[in-house]
């Protein structure tokens, strides 16, 4: 049987995701659509299938992936606190393009690699990831592709790079190609602090200040990692940052 499954067709869109919830349950690597980039999913809890993600990458520690949910509950329970600030970004542009990190409950038994005790979090505007994640709880998911190269558009693209080292490929057809926008709201809840953006893709800046106002660090005093070209789509998203290394969907 096919690695990859048309989710055009109704009978391969079943066969699919029963295929899809399988292979996350055996530590095993999916890549789904999203409304971004294809990513590459494994499950969040299991740190073996986070460092098979990585490898598949050619990714380190350094560089740890992004965690998908279906929902404000999920957030909620994945980070120490939901700033208000951090709810109304949710309120905005949730299911959508924006990753935030935010400080990790402490008491999660996970290991995502080196991320200095932060969570990057998304919630996918795609039919598909979000009833996958509905299914599976939160994955770790990272921009379908080796790292260095343009992300995975199609799935067709995402099986040439990544091959055997996913089992189960979802295709939905042609995504988009910007990457989300990621910011950093980790020092909101010190004196002083603001939101920081660390890459923009598909949620502008001024689509940002509309909800947050002067709680937007300025422009000239963000770190001075501004957006790339959307075609290669691995950035930053939390833990140490080096100006580099690759981005996620």
């Amino acid at each position: 049987m096919s690695r990859i499954h048309d989710c055009s067709d109704d009978t391969e869109l079943l066969i699919g995701m029963r295929m899809a919830r399988a292979a996350i349950a055996r530590g095993e690597l999916v890549v789904i659509p999203t409304d971004t980039v294809y990513g590459v999913a494994a499950d969040a809890f299991s740190p073996r299938a986070v460092q098979r993600l990585l490898d598949a990458k050619g990714r380190t520690r350094q560089s740890p992936p992004p965690v998908l949910v279906p929902g404000i509950h999920t957030l909620e329970a994945l980070a120490a606190e939901v700033p208000d600030a951090v709810r109304d970004l949710v309120e905005a542009f949730w299911p959508g393009g924006l990753t935030i990190v935010l400080p990790a409950q402490p008491s999660l038994a996970w290991d995502l690699g080196d991320t200095d005790g932060t969570v990057a979090v998304r919630m996918p505007s795609h039919h598909i990831a979000l009833e996958l994640l509905e299914e599976t709880g939160p994955l770790a998911v990272s921009s379908a592709n080796l790292t260095g190269l343009p992300a995975a558009t199609t799935a067709a693209e995402a099986e040439r790079m990544l091959g055997d080292s996913v089992s189960s490929y979802l295709d939905a057809g042609p995504s988009g190609d910007t990457a989300s926008t990621i910011v950093d709201a980790t020092r909101l809840q010190t004196p002083g602090g603001r939101v920081t953006v660390l890459r923009e893709g598909a949620i502008s800046r001024a689509q940002l200040v509309e909800v947050l106002g002067d709680l937007l660090e300025p422009l000239d005093a963000a770190p001075a990692a501004s957006a790339e070209p959307a075609a290669n789509p691995d950035t930053p998203t939390h833990g140490t940052p080096p100006p580099e290394s690759a981005r996620d969907a």
